[in-house]
């Protein structure tokens, strides 16, 4: 540990330190030992490549990390970007290319400095032509101190106590949570100190590692940092909001607005040694010590609220003489979403009490509320007591939607089980599921091709990222279009993971004898016989793509009528006549890249293949999409959902008893 921190007490004395007050963003680190490239050579060229590569791969990694090199020899680069965690996929981007501009600038910040990087609010981006990638050390250090500090007469020391605490608890966090399980790693934890003193509110902080490091490693880097904060050479943060950022792990508090976008992970309060959820703020009248009985009563609810779960859908399921199956989330899988843990009286004050003009929409479920929850439009899931969503799926969605960190995956942000309440707090997405646009007349105007082809590639990646790239490999089983939300930009978030399953990372299928879902996505074998397995989704997926290019909704006959033609005979049909322009969705107009429809309605078919060996991965779909050379993409055979009465499928005793509504 002490060498560690005398090489980082080297290199923060090394650091371009901004005193007493922050200056414009982006901050710069500038190595003047590493000497200078000229515009216009090959490295200069190649930082411009490696950052734009870096810009993409990192806004489209779970972790929002990203690394590489670029050139050979003198003019090889190597860098890394990490996003903040809780930023969208565009604002990755976005900051990815303030970089990009900074570094390529008439007058570059550093100078055209080999060595340099540069940290904002959103990222950091590190440059160099030396290779510090395969090493562990937090080098790139980029510090400031500035900004909001205590009011005069507050303790100091005081305050240094809170902020060691905090960013303990934030670091710890950010280690403890990170997903998934394999590299790149999303580590990121986000924290509140509330009840100094009344003239500091709040202490908010981040922490955040690179996500090529290991657990171990993770921890480290921001153990170190924790010392460099208060033992470094020059940097002297007491009273003021900080930040240290490097090429591994960063740490930041600060006094004035929270600086990030979602709930904080971690809540401390003064005189408590509980870390309790965070909350919106108590209503006023409350006093401290309703905020030290809230920190200690919420985890004791947690506990009994999961224990009462478990316990019935175990004896519910022993009853039954059915076996747990091998996605059954037991009792330690709970402890991943303690710190969403919400009160009742938060939400209510979030949504004015469940005003009806605060509804977004209902459905057999119950009701969706928009709410401001502490200064965060969210959307409250309430539950009906007569809902179809029983215990089981709200098991589900609680430990899957924790556990998963996605930007095309709706952000789970809390939840509420309390006087016979069953609340889910989802982040708000301004232009709600894509059922509402693509089948609505008026509104489907509003996608335009452009639009369309992004929603077909985000639902991809977010499938993606289900069955092949989070911690345990989950089937979603109800992929439609009302469960495909829209945020401002249109940008796609798949949710509802009520009926997903979790399958070991061996398991290919699995069979049910409650067949649950929504007509018209779900695969012939699914119903016929009761299996599924990625192939389901992805069967799901195809159906969702021939209504996204059509603008028409699958009416979901699983037997050929010749009277009442299907929307997916009808594509086929066209597709075979070489007429399958007829089918593109009018409101398009004649503004769309043709090549690209063709490419879309050929994945789609592939989707659709009678067997499920003969569809593609998500993987391959993503590889078709993103592909320039729609020659190499096989040709579909004619989709069997549409199956006549000799089709070999027997319903083999299944049952369907909870399909979905639209």
């Amino acid at each position: 540990m002490h060498g560690r921190v005398t090489v980082l007490l080297v290199v923060a004395a090394a650091v371009l330190l901004l005193a007493s007050s922050a200056v414009a963003q982006p901050w710069p680190s500038c190595n003047g030992a590493s000497g200078n490239y000229l515009a216009g050579s090959a490295y200069a060229n190649n930082t411009l490549q490696l950052i734009l590569g870096l810009q993409t791969n990192a806004s489209d990694s779970p972790a929002y990390f990203a690394s590489g090199s670029v050139g050979a020899g003198a003019a090889a680069v190597h860098g890394l970007m990490i996003c903040r965690g809780d930023v969208s996929s565009n604002d990755c981007f976005d900051c990815g290319t303030r970089a990009w501009q900074d570094v390529q600038a008439v007058q570059p910040l550093c100078n055209r400095t080999r060595d340099a990087a540069l940290a904002d609010n959103q990222c950091y981006v590190r440059v160099a032509a030396t290779d510090f990638l395969a090493s562990p050390n937090n080098t790139g250090l980029v510090s400031v101190v500035g900004g909001a500090s205590i009011p005069s007469g507050v303790d100091v020391a005081a305050y240094d106590a809170a902020l060691r605490r905090l960013l303990n608890a934030t670091a710890r966090y950010a280690v403890d949570s990170s997903v998934p399980s394999s590299p790149p790693r999303l580590y990121f934890a986000t924290g509140q100190f509330v009840g100094l003193d009344p003239r500091v509110p709040n202490i908010w902080s981040l922490a955040q590692c690179a996500g090529d490091l290991a657990p171990a490693q993770c921890r480290r880097c921001l153990d170190d940092l924790m010392t460099l904060w208060w033992n470094g050479s020059g940097f002297k943060p007491d009273g003021e909001s900080a930040m240290f950022a490097g090429s591994r792990c960063n740490l930041k508090s600060d006094l004035g607005d929270k600086f990030y976008t979602s709930s904080p992970m971690v809540k401390l309060q003064m005189n408590s040694e509980v870390v309790v959820p965070a909350q919106a703020p108590s209503m006023a009248g409350k006093n401290n010590s309703s905020g030290k009985l809230l920190g200690i009563i919420l985890p004791i609810m947690f506990v009994v609220v999961v224990t009462a779960i478990v316990l019935f859908v175990c004896k519910k399921r022993r009853y039954r003489g059915i076996k747990l199956p091998h996605g059954t989330h037991m009792a330690e899988d709970f402890e991943s979403i303690k710190s969403t843990l919400l009160s009742l009286s938060s939400l209510q004050v979030a949504t004015s009490n469940f005003d009806e003009n605060n509804k977004l929409g209902e459905g057999g479920f119950g009701v969706v509320y928009k709410g401001d929850l502490s200064g965060q439009q969210v959307a409250v899931k309430r539950l009906s007591k007569g809902s179809g969503q029983g215990l089981e799926e709200l098991k589900n969605e609680l430990v899957l939607v924790a556990k998963l960190h996605h930007k095309n995956l709706v952000r789970l942000e809390g939840f509420c089980l309390e006087e016979g309440e069953r609340l889910l707090v989802y982040e708000y997405m301004p232009n709600k599921s894509l059922d509402t646009i693509l089948f609505d007349p008026e509104e489907k105007i509003r996608l335009d091709w452009r639009k369309r082809f992004n929603i077909i590639g985000g639902v991809a990646r977010g499938l993606q990222y289900l069955h092949e790239e989070s911690q345990k490999k989950i089937i979603h089983r109800d992929m439609k279009a009302s469960n495909v939300l829209l945020d401002e930009d249109m940008n796609p978030k798949i949710g509802d993971f009520g009926l997903a399953r979790l399958f070991g990372q061996d398991q290919t299928r699995d069979v049910t004898k409650h067949i649950v879902g929504t007509f018209g996505y779900m695969s012939p074998e699914y119903v016929m016989r009761g299996q599924f397995s990625t192939k389901s989704d992805v069967f799901s997926f195809g159906i969702l793509v021939i209504e996204i290019i059509t603008g028409r909704r699958n009416i979901g006959h699983y037997f050929f009528d010749e009277q009442n033609e299907d929307i997916i005979s009808l594509v086929w049909r066209h597709w075979t006549e070489g007429t399958i322009v007829e089918m593109i969705d009018d409101s398009l107009g004649r503004n769309y890249s043709e090549s690209e429809v063709l490419k879309c309605v050929n994945i789609g078919l592939l989707c659709l293949q009678h067997s499920p060996m003969d569809r593609p991965t998500m993987s391959d779909v993503m590889v078709m999409l993103n592909g320039d050379d729609t020659s190499s993409i096989p040709s579909a055979a004619r989709p069997t959902f549409f199956l006549d009465r000799s089709t070999p499928y027997s319903y083999n005793s299944c049952t369907i008893t909870h399909m979905s509504p639209r």
